[in-house]
């Protein structure tokens, strides 16, 4: 069977880091061409991508969809929803990268277009492959961290200059507030581990002046069968907590830092160079038990992991990455936190 073509719309960050360098390696997937107009990122695509074609509008893709069999949205937020439903009713699955879309209703809406052309969906939440949060679901699954009853998440950045453009705009079709951002991967992580949340509690700041949306939020969550998850994120705030924190009456694991894939293939790092994903020792996380505290080896992060399985997924030998219906249960839990700050109160999911 040949390589599905894939058609990657946008070359921001998105597309440069996280998405062409895994889709060309990814057995069974092709990087056939790149939707950009941005001349310095042309030249970037020809450079690295000599084999690919590159395309000015989504529109040119749409209108070619039997050149290519699967489109991934790695544009501004604003666009996701529209150019997502635009492929799939053009007969091409879809990867669309996080927040999929404002609303449940929306993802909704992108579930049944593809149920309605016979196409696949699924939204990139890469960070489902980071190597701490695959060690999270290691310990979870091998029963080791006993019943817990706390978890939190926290993705915090200092702060650097203050983004210009729509990742800095006030318009709330952008999806610049910072729970679209780093707040889908924490609400997606807390979600896969213990469900959809029964109630939701947020709280929002923009930590500095001239801040055109809330760059800081801390989201609560009340789980199925009590757990609860605290949910930290912001891009102006000194990360001086743990990544992760899991507790229950005896047994608890608290991990630091960040997974380093991100940093790796911003330096030009390729997936399948050896160590690529690896944490050395000294970021290992710990296990405190009654008997003490013991290192417990991180997993490698594995983004290529993504791929891997939708090759496998539009082959037909596999389910799709993530699950559209836990996509629908994110963007419900992002659209409650803002119901949950209007009001100044926890806010129940139906």
């Amino acid at each position: 069977m040949s390589d599905a073509r894939v058609v990657l719309i946008g070359y921001g960050l998105a597309g440069s880091a996280f998405h062409a360098p895994f889709i060309a390696a990814a057995p069974g997937l092709g990087l056939a061409a790149v939707v950009t107009g941005n001349p310095e990122r042309v030249a970037e695509v020809g450079r690295r991508y000599p084999d690919a074609e590159v395309i000015t509008s989504a529109d040119q893709v749409f209108s070619r969809a039997d050149e290519f069999d699967l489109v991934v949205v790695a544009s501004p937020n604003r666009y996701h929803f529209g150019q997502a439903r635009a492929a799939l009713t053009s007969g091409l699955s879809v990867v669309v990268d996080k927040p999929a879309a404002a609303t449940g209703a929306e993802v909704r809406t992108l579930i049944q277009t593809a149920e309605q052309a016979g196409r696949v969906f699924t939204t990139f939440q890469n960070r489902r492959w980071d190597g701490d949060f695959r060690t999270v679901c290691a310990l979870l699954d091998a029963g080791r961290l006993g019943a817990v009853t706390r978890f939190e998440s926290r993705f915090e950045r200092a702060a650097g200059a203050r983004k210009s453009g729509w990742k800095g705009s006030a318009d709330p079709a952008d999806l610049a507030d910072i729970r679209y951002d780093l707040g889908t991967h924490l609400v997606d992580q807390a979600v896969l581990l213990f469900g959809r949340p029964e109630t939701v509690f947020a709280e929002t700041q923009a930590t500095r002046p001239g801040a055109a949306v809330a760059e800081d939020a801390t989201i609560q969550l009340t789980h199925p069968g009590g757990v609860r998850s605290y949910l930290r994120m912001s891009k102006a705030s000194a990360p001086v907590g743990p990544r992760f924190a899991l507790a229950g009456p005896e047994i608890g694991y608290r991990c630091w830092g960040l997974d380093p894939q991100e940093a790796a293939s911003r330096a030009g790092r390729l997936p399948t160079d050896p160590g690529f994903g690896a944490y050395p020792a000294s970021r290992w996380g710990e296990l405190l038990t009654p008997a003490g505290t013991e290192r417990v080896r991180t997993l490698d992060g594995d983004y290529l992991g993504f791929y891997t399985e939708l090759a496998a997924c539009l082959r037909g030998a596999g389910p799709v990455p993530v699950p559209p219906e836990q996509t629908v249960d994110v963007a419900d839990t992002i659209e409650a936190s803002f119901r949950s700050t209007g009001l100044g109160v926890p806010v129940r999911l139906d």
